[in-house]
């Protein structure tokens, strides 16, 4: 398993002690896409397939940007987008590397129409 941050610092770096003095920057105390898709490794062998999906859901979003991910919480809060909205969401995520959250927008967006939670 991969023993660094989303900034490639080395995780025995990452303390407390670092944290208070200020050393740590965000991206030394995010977790790294690697790490994520080891621990969804680890959760499919153990028989926790929806655990093992939502970690690599998970480390595809390490890709995206606070904004886009910001975004896309917003526009998944029901009543807040219409159902091309979310479609088009979808298509920027797998244009971004992030097919199964495109899959996870495309799904909701057919629940939130059948439910009506659109906007």
């Amino acid at each position: 398993m991969t023993t660094s941050s989303h900034s490639g610092r080395n995780l025995t770096e990452v303390t407390v002690e670092a944290a208070r003095s200020g050393d740590l920057a965000l991206d030394d105390i995010r977790i790294s896409r690697e790490t994520l898709l080891a621990q969804a490794d680890i959760a499919e062998r153990t028989g926790s397939a929806q655990l093992a999906m939502n970690l690599r859901r998970a480390a595809e979003m390490t890709a995206l940007s606070a904004e886009d991910m910001l975004s896309a919480y917003e526009a998944l809060r029901p009543g807040r987008s219409t159902f091309p909205e979310l479609m088009d969401l979808a298509e920027r995520l797998d244009g971004q590397s992030a097919p199964i959250c495109a899959a996870f927008v495309r799904e909701a967006a057919v629940v939130y129409r059948r439910r009506g939670l659109l906007r």
